[in-house]
Order: structure tokens, then C-alpha cells, then sequence
């Protein structure tokens, strides 16, 4: 009996150890890697970071979609916009995650809804388009120099 009482403390001293870990790097941003934004746009970023980043590069989210690693340089990835380069406002960024995207599109709708939906949108009209200037992408998917 003290034999597998010894093993089930040592696996809970483990477990106990292994959530605290994951506690730490939780709570000191690990798993979002390096975001660069200010503190008003720190949880968009994040958001976008967790619900985004499958589709989406976005360097100051630390996000790179689905590109291999090598490939990261440059250009829009074929399942989503790459918004180092693609300027989009705050109100387009809003109507894409509402309805899945501009006409044709295949992001899905409301992967971020509410208030978290609002705070991702603030986060891309802040900072998308810093890495060439960008265009502006309309409602409907028309883009403005």
C-alpha cells in the first residue's frame, strides 16, 4: 500500500508541477510569442494571435498563418490576407469577421463576436499595412490605393 501511495504523490507533485509551469508561461505571454503593440491594443492582439493566426501573418500579433516556415517573406497567403501588408479600417475589419470575409471569402463568421470583435478590429486599424502602406480593403472586397 505505501508503494502506491508514494507513486500517486509522485504523479501529483508532477501534475502539480507541470499547471504551474503552464500557469507561468501563460501569464508571462509565452504562448503569444513576442506581440509588439501598445497596451490599448495588447488584448486584440491577442485575440487575433489565438483565433486568426491559422489563416492570417500578422508580425505584430506574432502570427503567420499557415505558411511554412521558410516562405514567410512577403505576399498573401492563399487561405488569408497577410496584413503586414493589407491596410484594413476598423469598420471593414468588422463587416470581414461578421460575415466571414468579403464576397467569396472562407473565413468564418463571428470567430470573434461582442466586445472581442471590437477590440481585434481596433487592433487591425492600428497597426495593418505598416510593412509597404498598404491598401485599404472595402466592404465587397474593393481595394483603394
Amino acid at each position: 500500500m505505501t508503494r502506491l501511495t508514494a507513486k500517486i504523490r509522485a504523479r501529483k507533485a508532477v501534475a502539480v508541477a507541470l499547471a504551474a509551469a503552464s500557469a507561468i508561461a501563460v501569464a508571462s505571454g509565452c504562448a503569444q510569442g513576442d506581440i509588439d503593440v501598445d497596451e490599448a491594443n495588447r488584448e486584440g492582439a491577442i485575440l487575433f494571435n489565438e483565433r486568426c493566426s491559422g489563416c492570417h501573418t500578422f508580425d505584430r500579433a506574432n502570427s503567420y498563418g499557415s505558411k511554412p516556415e521558410g516562405q514567410l517573406a512577403g505576399g498573401e497567403l492563399t487561405n488569408g490576407p497577410n496584413f503586414n501588408v493589407r491596410r484594413v479600417n476598423r469598420e471593414d475589419a468588422l463587416y470581414a469577421i461578421r460575415n466571414g470575409g468579403f464576397s467569396g471569402a472562407i473565413m468564418p463568421a463571428n470567430i470573434v463576436m461582442g466586445e472581442e470583435a471590437e477590440k481585434v478590429a481596433e487592433f487591425l486599424d492600428q497597426y495593418s499595412g505598416e510593412e509597404s502602406g498598404g491598401t485599404d480593403v472595402q466592404a465587397g472586397g474593393e481595394q483603394t490605393p
